[in-house]
């Protein structure tokens, strides 16, 4: 049997979710959108839309937090 990186899918429906940025982090969304468009080729109409893949990618990379949650289920 093949071990694959992905398991089963949890059937979970998305949670919405309203925030207030600054304006600033705003405007640099807008830019990184923009040079995403660049470097990817690929339109992002809305800078909204990166907020998941960003959120995802920070916890996917945050040793601090991995070792924490680790550490929570070995109790």
């Amino acid at each position: 049997m093949t071990k694959l990186k992905l398991g089963a899918i949890p059937d979970e429906k998305p949670v919405k979710v309203t925030v207030e940025l600054p304006a600033a982090l705003h405007r640099d969304l807008v830019a990184y959108a923009e040079v995403l468009s660049r470097e990817t080729g690929q339109q992002i109409g809305d800078p909204v839309r990166l907020v998941v893949p960003m959120l995802q990618r920070f916890i996917a990379t945050d040793r601090g937090f991995a070792r924490s949650r680790r550490m929570a289920r070995g109790s």
